[in-house]
């Protein structure tokens, strides 16, 4: 392949993210082995562009853009690469790449790196840090897992609370090889390194000299503990509308701070996971080998299997109205279905809900009230569309009223069950969103269908 043919399928125009002709290019140059082309493709990305691409590539090739391009290569490629990648990553770097690349990232950078790896990782990364940044990110990891501790970067910016604006900027600027690439508060401490409020960098920059910072304290101001779960953190950065936040000990010390972009990565995260285990899928990745994919979603699918042999139970006490009234064959999946659709409508709703907080044992009943009445207004409405259906398709009005009923009693009995297995579920202290949906089918199934067979044998045997 010409290095001709290869400028032709770069990209013309630059963009946000990877394009396919980009991707192309860089596979194209790194199968001929040409450094310069492969710099001059990769040098504009961003890393989370990078570790795109790395994900989307299979692993051969993965390693030969690591080993032809590792100049290219830092720390805030291994941040933003699937978690499920990096083990593999770091075994392809050289070792002084790998430390170059470790040394420019934040202590909670490095704490979320080493997370996930097994120990001779871990230790290769550790080797890497400065002394001092060693102690810092070990004990990061004595915290709990999810915890503010494992959350918070220890590289603080603080400032004693009798000083003044200039003595504040004074010290930034003799100490700025040593503060944090990005930070928005100057966190303002007592003698025992307790914080008592924080300045923005707008009004510290804005105000007089001899300005006092404990003047200029923002109202935003609240300190998270060490141990608190980090997906309270985010829901308080969420909800307050906080840029950062100092991190304390069980004693009020300072020991770190969160910044807005690690909050929203875990909000992110948590909508993430939810989705995914409404589906049953698990915390998977495109990534993943086909055995682990597998085994996370197996359980969930022979949980399901369970739930679908108890709903053909109850078909099943019906058999000799299906025989006589073959129509039941062909209405009874419009029930399910049905069904099955306003419970994941109220379910979804309820899990957001629930992991935004605003769903609570004050308002519970009230939106219970508000679901079923949705459910049963839904339920009349194409109650009438199925009864028409019945009329007009079987030449049967006692059928067309029999499925009419029965498409109330499910969609209200959904909406119910949408909203109440999650908030029961959330309160024994089970996930709601792992757990809900496979509930929620059965009780639509098992509802829905003895409705409908129930009634039939009644009125039409």
């Amino acid at each position: 392949m010409t290095e001709e043919t290869v400028e032709t399928a770069a990209p013309e125009e630059e963009g946000y993210g990877l394009d396919n002709r980009r991707v192309s290019a860089i596979l194209l140059a790194v199968a001929a082995g040409d450094t310069v082309r492969l710099g001059e493709l990769l040098e504009p990305l961003h890393p989370a562009d990078i570790a795109d691409l790395l994900e989307q590539v299979d692993s051969g090739r993965r390693r030969e853009i690591l080993l032809l391009g590792k100049s290219f290569f830092d720390g805030e490629v291994l941040s933003e690469l699937d978690e499920s990648l990096r083990e593999e990553v770091i075994t392809f770097l050289p070792p002084e790449v790998l430390a170059e690349a470790v040394r420019e990232l934040e202590s909670d950078d490095v704490v979320d790196l080493l997370e996930d790896l097994e120990a001779p990782q871990q230790e290769a990364i550790l080797d890497a840090l400065e002394d001092t940044d060693r102690v810092a990110v070990e004990q990061a990891l004595t915290y709990p897992d999810y915890s503010a501790g494992r959350l918070m970067q220890r590289e603080v910016v603080r400032a004693p609370e009798h000083w003044t604006v200039g003595e504040t900027i004074d010290h930034l600027r003799a100490h700025k090889k040593t503060l944090p690439d990005q930070f928005y508060h100057v966190i303002v401490v007592d003698p025992g390194i307790r914080p008592v409020g924080y300045v923005t960098l707008g009004k510290l920059l804005s105000s007089k000299r001899s300005v006092k910072l404990t003047r200029l304290f923002e109202d935003s101001f609240r300190t998270i503990p060490v141990t608190q779960p980090e997906s309270e953190v985010a829901y308080a950065f969420n909800q307050y509308h906080l840029i950062s936040a100092p991190v304390v000990d069980d004693g009020g010390r300072l020991v770190g701070v969160i910044t807005i972009d690690d909050a929203m990565n875990v909000l992110d995260e948590e909508h993430e996971e939810d989705i995914l285990r409404l589906a049953g899928v698990g915390e998977g990745s495109l990534n993943d080998r086909v055995v682990e994919t597998t085994r996370q979603r197996f359980p969930w699918l022979f949980v399901n299997l369970l739930t679908a042999i108890v709903a053909s139970l109850v078909i099943a006490q019906f058999e000799e109205a299906i025989a006589q009234v073959v129509a039941l064959a062909v209405l009874m999946p419009i029930i399910a279905s049905m069904g099955g659709n306003a419970g994941t409508q109220s379910l979804t709703v309820a899990v957001r809900a629930l992991a935004t907080k605003d769903l609570t044992g004050s308002n519970v009943w009230r939106v219970v009230r508000r679901e079923v009445a949705v459910g049963l207004v839904n339920g009349a409405v194409f109650a009438v569309v199925m009864g028409l259906v019945g009329l007009v398709w079987f030449g049967s009005a006692t059928l067309g009223w029999v499925i009419a009923a029965a498409m109330i009693i499910n969609l209200g009995v959904a909406a119910l069950a949408g909203i109440l297995i999650p908030v029961t579920l959330d309160r024994f202290g089970i996930d709601p969103a792992l757990a809900s949906g496979t509930f929620v089918t059965t009780v639509t199934d098992v509802v829905g269908f003895f409705a409908f067979l129930g009634l039939a044998s009644a009125v039409l045997l």
